[in-house]
This record gives C-alpha cells, sequence and structure tokens, in this order.
C-alpha cells in the first residue's frame, strides 16, 4: 500500500495525470467539431437536393410542400427523429441562405480534405447546427456575417449568440463607426487595435437583473455586474481579464478607489471603470483622467500601453464629454449604460440622440 501510495504521490508531482487529461478533453473537442461539421455539410447538400427538385416542379409551392411532407416521411422510417417538415425546411432556407457564402464554402473544401481533424479544431470553433439556425434568420447579410465570425472566433454558444444578438451588438457597433468599418465588421468581426474600438456605447447589461426605472446605489450596481462577471467580461469584448475592484490609490495621504479595473490582453493595457448613476458631470471625467494618469505613471510597465478609462453612466450629455476632454483624446471615454434590452429602433435613437 505504501508503494502504490508513493506512486500516485509521484505522478501527481508531473505532468503526467494533466496530459492525460488535456488529450481526452482535445480528443472530445476534435470529435464534436468533426460531427458539427459533417452535420452541417450533410444538411446543406440536403437543402440543395430540396431547392433543385423544387425547380423542377411545374408549381412550385404545392410541389415544395408535398415534396418536403414525402421526404419527411422516408428519412424519418429510415433515421428516426431529425427530418421533420420544419427541419426539413430549415435545411431548405439554409442553402438558399448559404449558397453564396464564402464562410460555408471554404470550411467545406478545405476543412476535411485539407487539414486534420486537430489543425481544425486549432483554426476555429465549428459552428453548430443550432448557431445556423439562429443565423440564417438574420436578414441583413453583413449583419449575419457578422456573428458567424465572432461565435466562432470567440466560441460563443448558441445562448451566448442569441444574447449578443438581442442586444443588438452588431447595431452598437455599426451606429459608432464610418462605412469602411463597417464593411470590415462583416468581414473579419471587430478588430481591436486602438482603445477606442474596445469601446461601446451604450453597454447593455440586462443580465444583471436590474429593472430600467428602479432605484439603486453605484456600490449595488457594482455588486451586481461582480455577481455577474462572465457576463460583463462578455459584454466588454475580447481580449478583457478582471483585475480588482475598489482598487485604492493613494497620494499625499489622499485615498481613492477605482469601481472596477480590467486588463485587455490584446491592447496590453488596463482599463478602469468608474460606475455613475444619473448623468455624468465633468468632475466623473476630471477624475477619471487623474486615475488614468497615476496607473499610466505608476502601475503600467515600459512595454504596455497607455490605460484606457470608462465612465458608465446612466446619461450622458455629448456636450459635457466633447468640452471636459481633450481633442486629441484616445484614453479616456464615457459611455450610457443600460439595465433592459432596446429595440434596435430605440438604440438608434439612443446613440443619436445629443443630450
Amino acid at each position: 500500500m505504501k508503494y502504490f501510495r508513493k506512486m500516485t504521490n509521484k505522478l501527481e508531482n508531473t505532468t503526467f495525470f494533466k496530459q492525460a487529461i488535456e488529450l481526452l478533453n482535445s480528443a472530445r473537442q476534435q470529435v464534436v467539431s468533426q460531427v458539427n461539421l459533417t452535420m452541417i455539410q450533410t444538411y446543406y447538400e440536403i437543402g440543395r437536393m430540396i431547392v433543385e427538385e423544387e425547380q423542377q416542379g411545374k408549381s412550385r409551392a404545392e410541389y415544395g410542400k408535398s415534396l418536403l411532407k414525402e421526404l419527411s416521411k422516408v428519412l424519418t422510417k429510415e433515421f428516426g427523429k431529425g427530418f421533420s417538415v420544419d427541419n426539413l425546411e430549415n435545411m431548405r432556407r439554409f442553402y438558399l441562405v448559404y449558397g453564396k457564402s464564402e464562410t460555408l464554402s471554404r470550411i467545406s473544401s478545405k476543412a476535411i480534405s485539407e487539414t486534420s481533424s486537430r489543425k481544425l479544431q486549432q483554426e476555429e470553433f465549428i459552428l453548430s447546427w443550432s448557431h445556423y439556425l439562429k443565423l440564417i434568420r438574420i436578414d441583413d447579410e453583413n449583419e449575419r456575417k457578422f456573428y458567424e465570425i465572432e461565435s466562432s472566433k470567440n466560441n460563443w454558444s448558441v445562448r451566448e449568440l442569441q444574447r449578443q444578438y438581442d442586444s443588438a451588438l452588431f447595431t452598437r457597433l455599426v451606429l459608432s463607426r464610418n462605412k469602411v468599418k463597417v464593411k470590415e465588421l462583416s468581414g473579419k468581426g471587430l478588430i481591436i487595435e486602438k482603445a477606442k474600438d474596445a469601446i461601446k456605447d451604450p453597454y447593455i447589461l440586462e443580465f444583471i437583473g436590474l429593472p430600467e426605472h428602479s432605484v439603486y446605489s453605484e456600490s449595488q450596481l457594482e455588486q451586481k455586474i461582480i455577481d455577474k462577471l462572465e457576463h460583463f467580461l462578455l459584454e466588454l469584448g475580447n481580449g478583457f481579464t478582471f483585475v480588482a475592484r475598489q482598487k485604492r490609490i493613494s497620494f499625499d495621504d489622499k485615498h481613492f478607489r477605482i469601481d472596477l479595473v480590467f486588463y485587455n490582453r490584446i491592447l496590453k493595457c488596463f482599463m478602469l471603470i468608474d460606475l455613475k448613476i444619473g448623468e455624468i458631470k465633468h468632475q466623473d471625467l476630471g477624475q477619471m483622467q487623474m486615475y488614468v494618469n497615476y496607473y499610466d505613471r505608476k502601475i503600467r510597465l515600459k512595454d504596455e500601453n497607455k490605460t484606457i478609462g470608462l465612465v458608465l453612466c446612466q446619461n450622458k450629455s455629448e456636450a459635457v464629454v466633447e468640452y471636459t476632454l481633450p481633442e486629441n483624446n484616445e484614453q479616456i471615454f464615457a459611455s450610457k449604460y443600460k439595465t433592459v434590452l432596446p429595440s434596435k429602433e430605440e438604440l438608434k435613437l439612443l446613440i443619436n440622440k445629443d443630450e
């Protein structure tokens, strides 16, 4: 017994167990990716066959309905569940939407024939059929491409994809960018190259569970965010990691506390966030400037970029922000937050409205 106990302790002190776990997890991920890929390709081909068969019918509408019903009966009898008329219609729609898609054609032609399962897993997260059922219902092609790229790039679950769509992420980003940047969103997803790229306005915080017109304090808002930190990180965007809350900084026998501190691995810089209830004041921006200056001079390393400061508020006066911050400002930002999911029309009014 002592011998086996010693052997177990010895193995635990090596990477043996860790390597075995990683190997099995990698194998499972590869299997899931390959299953997703095969299912997507198969459903795409079934959709193509349905469309081409319909085109041969004299009356497309009537022939199409009867075709789907008969095909459903045959496939259900042969393979069981999963081939209802509704699902066959989804396959048909999938082909019609993605028939000329660069994304799908690239996956179909390259993933199996030119890459191994391991390389496929490393290159990109293959979306599931459930992802595509959400995507094919997005009419705008640019918007659909954006959510497809971001889902794959960030390994979004179906639930997270739905949440990002419901919070109108694409619309929020589009309304603050020029035409060139909008095209980039649909072609490459969200690319973060400078501080402003990482800022949204507004931020949608419906996940914290606070009603829109309820009374709460800044500390309560902060606690709600901490309680839902994983969701808040997703709303912040790519590359953010949590560092601290109520971070204390001191000088000249005076003490200050920064509500939330994050670090962005892509930009290689800190982001400081202060939460404000009500409308932003010029003092709030001045205070954030002080925090940012302190971090740049006392905390930031030589190989890191300048600190970003973000004041999150319920209401924002564009004039106060414009005349408080310097014209060449690239570090201090102010954004609104909403605790409910607004419609896209409300978002457009919210973003374009000069308060």
